[in-house]
């Protein structure tokens, strides 16, 4: 299903997506050297039952997993990069860290991802991959005007992650998103441009490049859920929800904290 959400939508997909940009912020600034995912976890119910909003992810149970989700929030930790189910692990010094979110409030869903690296440490390989996923999702909302086509989108998210030379999964990518997380159209974080559903104002999408440093192969750990490289070798991922306007690409998911 594709929906085209009105302007009142949009206008309620706004405020959601403030959210979870504010929720995601809050938790950057918490995690800390020592800090348990579990307490990322509780942190995160907490603030989104505070707003009245309800999580995307504990009754989320796609085919892919096992079984309900459970959680308020995917933490994946260094090889992990997708699904993370939080568990008791308390972050190292040096640990690349994601932080997955998506919640609904009034009816309308927003999604959206950070990569950043906890302590002082700050290892090369781990600041070119989030930097290469930001800039490749930069490129991604660029791409994302009017009667351009998903194509489009994805060759402009592809064209950043190949040229900074890391290999492209094209299992998981991008999604609509509006009165449900996952939506149609899917987006590869890689594709043809001028193919593809067209875009017109109404539509919401969850762009999300991620990369492993040196594979594209998945590989799932004994919890049904968190999705690792197959190497071993470190991951990132961004993504933020956007929609398209008259006037091009609204990202809604930024934060009103500095």
């Amino acid at each position: 299903m594709i929906e085209i959400l009105t302007p009142a939508e949009v206008a309620q997909a706004r405020h959601t997506g403030a959210l979870v940009a504010d929720i995601l912020h809050t938790l950057k600034s918490r995690s800390a050297v020592g800090t348990n995912l579990l307490d990322i976890d509780r942190w995160a119910q907490e603030m989104i039952v505070q707003a009245g909003a309800e999580s995307c992810y504990v009754d989320y149970e796609p085919s892919f997993g096992r079984g309900p989700f459970g959680h308020y929030i995917c933490t994946a930790v260094n090889d992990a990069v997708l699904h993370g189910l939080p568990h008791d692990y308390k972050l190292a010094d040096g640990d690349l860290l994601t932080l997955d979110l998506a919640v609904s409030l009034g009816g309308v869903a927003a999604d959206a991802a950070i990569s950043f690296i906890v302590g002082e440490s700050q290892p090369a390989e781990s600041v070119a991959l989030i930097d290469a996923t930001r800039r490749a999702l930069d490129a991604g909302i660029a791409a994302a005007v009017p009667g351009a086509r998903i194509g489009d989108i994805s060759h402009a998210i592809g064209t950043v992650l190949s040229a900074a030379g890391y290999q492209i999964n094209t299992e998981f990518g991008g999604h609509g998103i509006g009165s449900t997380m996952h939506q149609d159209p899917h987006i590869s974080n890689t594709g043809r441009p001028g193919r593809g559903y067209k875009l017109r104002p109404g539509l919401l999408l969850a762009l999300e490049p991620w990369v492993m440093a040196d594979t594209a192969k998945l590989v799932t750990d004994d919890d049904g859920w968190t999705l690792r490289s197959a190497t071993g070798c470190r991951t990132a991922h961004t993504e933020h929800t956007i929609a398209i306007t008259p006037n091009g690409p609204e990202i809604l998911t930024l934060p009103k904290q500095s």
